[in-house]
């Protein structure tokens, strides 16, 4: 999603908020995106721009339809950014139980990159709570990944993440 990874987070939002809205099937080709891929873009996307408000508007939609579906890794999703609103709002116990259990979920699927994206999350937890030597093991162990998976843009997140830590 070009918009999102130039950190057009508002574009990006109206864009999915107004699919939501959209009639579903049938369509000219292929599928139309099921309300919970939709969710979860918005999440995701809400996640990383740091917006409490979406979040906490669609992280318990994305939760519902995911728990509906049996979707694990959306549940998994779901979590992470329970996680990062929990963080926002200074809840470091509760932040840290939904990233743990969505790191669990990566982990056992062998789902790399989210792994990854959980632990940079653990590791701003850390940073938070001024715990910098588990926040630049938590960075460390993302950059790892992001490097083995060459997920250039994330490496380059963990990277100047990495720097922080050691400038405190």
């Amino acid at each position: 999603m070009p918009l999102q990874a130039e950190g057009e987070f508002a574009q990006v939002k109206k864009r999915l908020e107004t699919a939501l809205g959209l009639s579903g099937q049938p369509v000219k080709r292929g599928t139309m995106a099921h309300m919970h891929i939709v969710y979860m873009m918005l999440v995701d996307a809400a996640a990383t721009a740091r917006d409490n408000e979406t979040l906490e508007k669609y992280v318990p939609l994305l939760e519902e339809l995911a728990i509906r579906d049996e979707h694990q890794p959306y549940l998994a999703i779901s979590r992470r950014a329970n996680g990062v609103v929990h963080r926002l709002k200074l809840e470091f116990d509760q932040a840290e139980k939904y990233l743990l259990q969505a790191l669990e979920f990566f982990e056992s699927a062998g789902m790399s990159w989210q792994q990854g994206r959980t632990l940079f999350e653990l590791g701003e937890l850390a940073l938070e709570q001024k715990n910098n030597s588990l926040s630049q093991e938590r960075f460390t162990q993302a950059l790892e990944i992001f490097d083995r998976i060459s997920a250039k843009p994330d490496s380059e997140r963990t990277k100047k993440a990495l720097i922080e830590v050691e400038l405190e």
